[in-house]
């Protein structure tokens, strides 16, 4: 074995491999995860799903891997993460009740079930619109979800998430060493991420079965609850257009909507920060 594996297996700094057999045993949950997939080393979970789907893989399956050498987040920005040290999962699931147009749903619902699991070990994390989850003001997670449809009807959704766990500072390159956060950062703590992906899933599993009994409302409250862009003074850069205004909600398809000057506008897909206490805007 050499050296570079023998390091990130090192059960006392938390580099225990994350898979299937370990994961297993710790699952509460009734499909999700029931199927999992894991890689090593892998380029996308997100190109892992699309291939996964059209081998038909079930409703539930969870890509969980080590390490991405493609990752990536919202408007196709690069995601880094050590190997071994955060938990990079995919969800592919195929629902029968959401529309083609409920993406921004799906994407709203897992960065409720990440928020609610980082709270549980005692790190408060928060929802920045639509799908960053932070802390301190830092991004401690990261989510892509992509929708395939086939006939006008949902074929499966595919959500990607990146959540830092046992990431040190030292171990983020120096260009976003003052942005990034890991649990490990925030608390001083080394996690068991088999532990915490459990708990992960098992949340997300019941989000999604009450996004299917009872509608969006739910998770929608929820994510007002865990949110730091309500209330805030925000800039939102859409395309090469710059606005200010205060962000005042969400709506039922999830889009922003923000109060300026010339009155409310409503924002689907967009850079939204927040103004800080100096008045700057991260």
């Amino acid at each position: 074995m050499d050296m570079e594996k023998e390091e990130w297996q090192d059960p006392e700094n938390g580099y225990v491999p994350l898979t299937p057999e370990r994961l297993n045993p710790l699952l509460k949950t009734e499909w999700l995860g029931r199927h999992c997939v894991y890689y090593e080393e892998t380029q996308s979970t997100l190109s892992d799903a699309k291939e996964l789907a059209a081998n038909d893989a079930p409703d539930g399956t969870a890509i969980v891997a080590e390490y991405q050498g493609n990752g990536r987040g919202r408007f196709s920005r690069g995601w880094f993460s050590p190997k071994g040290k955060n938990v990079l999962v995919n969800l592919l699931l195929r629902p029968t009740f959401l529309q083609t147009t409920d993406a921004p749903k799906c994407t709203l619902l897992a960065a409720v079930a990440v928020a609610k699991t980082m709270r549980d070990f005692g790190v408060d994390a928060a929802i920045k619109w639509p799908n960053d989850v932070v802390y301190d003001g830092k991004k401690i997670t990261g989510m892509l979800t992509e929708m395939h449809t086939a006939k006008d009807a949902v074929d499966y959704i595919s959500i990607g998430i990146g959540m830092n766990v046992n990431m040190t500072r030292e171990e983020c390159p120096e260009e976003i060493r003052d942005k990034a956060m890991s649990m490990r950062i925030a608390t001083g703590h080394i996690f068991d991420r088999a532990v915490f992906l459990a708990a992960f899933l098992q949340h997300f599993e019941a989000l999604w079965q009450t996004l299917a009994r009872q509608g969006f409302a739910p998770i929608l409250a929820a994510w007002r609850d865990l949110s730091v862009t309500l209330g805030q003074e925000v800039q939102v850069a859409a395309g090469d257009k710059t606005f200010t205004g205060k962000a005042v909600d969400i709506d039922d398809f999830g889009a922003l909507l923000v109060d300026t000057s010339e009155g409310r506008r409503r924002v689907l897909a967009a850079d939204v920060s927040v103004r800080a206490a100096g008045g700057q805007y991260a």
